[in-house]
């Protein structure tokens, strides 16, 4: 890790996922523009995509941008496992979850992520230690994001086959980070993200297969469309996958993964003001140790 100073790349991190969070409140008036969350994924990849493929070829002449194939197999068997984690694995899982299990579920099992992180971080690479102020910090960060997401109503109502997709969907981007954290310091931010998105669209050809078609609307030329899908197909997804591969190589996989606790704050925070839902105090409370927590994290030394 380097010893300059870290506190940009927190912030990129913070706000990276505090985007993230807000793709919460577009997907959801594309689905009811009569989108399903399979085509709303692949064509924010797609946008993405194309656009980075672009900047490849008619930008500024970087051999590192227009690479097409990584230095060994093995790091394009990596390449291929970050598309199929960062993106079909990860959204199909947690779509799919939505269908059978509740969303306050499904947002505290994938939530949950950054615990999982943690203990596959510590199982995988021996030389990662683990501190108790970074332990400290990812649990109290986890109990602020249960107090967020269940607000105030302890009652959960178990489906096995949707917390079961939940908990696949929650695996997929911790290992999504593993691996990022295997080639980060290898390859440019730009090249890797590009590959999660190629991967990303290949692996999702299989689930076509089984669910033949691809229906369109006209409701694609609406305004409300195009803006959202420009929204999340350019910032949170072009943009945002950048950053975060900058953040994982400069902070780290651990504390990196922890912002992942901001999520449901900035989707109940933009749920409240676009969509007029009601903040309570457990938002308030939870929202408080989540920061505690991130703020305990960020003074460890666990990388």
């Amino acid at each position: 890790m380097h010893k300059e100073s870290t506190t940009i790349y927190h912030i990129i991190a913070f706000v990276t996922v505090a985007i993230w969070g807000s793709t919460f409140i577009s997907t959801k008036l594309l689905i009811h523009a009569g989108l399903a969350p399979d085509q709303i994924f692949v064509f924010r990849f797609l946008i993405a995509y194309v656009l980075m493929l672009g900047i490849s070829f008619f930008g500024k002449k970087k051999d590192e941008w227009r690479r097409w194939w990584s230095h060994s197999w093995k790091d394009e068997a990596i390449m291929l496992l970050l598309g199929i984690t960062g993106g079909s694995a990860y959204f199909l899982t947690e779509n799919e979850a939505l269908r059978y299990s509740t969303a306050t579920n499904v947002s505290l099992i994938v939530c949950s992520c950054p615990l999982f992180t943690m203990i596959l971080l510590r199982l995988l690479f021996r030389e990662t230690r683990l501190n108790s102020k970074q332990v400290l910090g990812t649990v109290l960060s986890f109990v602020g994001m249960t107090v967020v997401v269940l607000n105030g109503k302890f009652l959960l109502q178990l489906s096995p086959l949707g917390d079961m997709l939940a908990f696949s969907a929650c695996l997929a981007w911790a290992f999504y980070t593993l691996f990022m954290k295997m080639v980060a310091d290898k390859y440019s931010s730009f090249y890797i993200t590009r590959k999660v998105f190629f991967y990303g669209l290949i692996t999702m050809l299989p689930y076509y297969m089984i669910k033949p078609g691809f229906p369109l609307s006209s409701q694609l030329l609406t305004p409300m469309v195009i803006g959202n899908f420009i929204f999340l197909g350019v910032l949170a997804s072009l943009i945002c996958f950048l950053t975060w591969t900058w953040c994982v190589y400069h902070l780290g996989a651990m504390k990196a993964t922890n912002y992942i606790y901001v999520n449901p704050i900035t989707t109940i925070f933009f749920a409240s003001v676009i969509l007029k839902e009601t903040i309570t105090p457990y938002f308030i409370i939870g929202t408080i140790c989540i920061l505690i927590g991130l703020f305990l994290s960020s003074k460890s030394e666990m990388s």
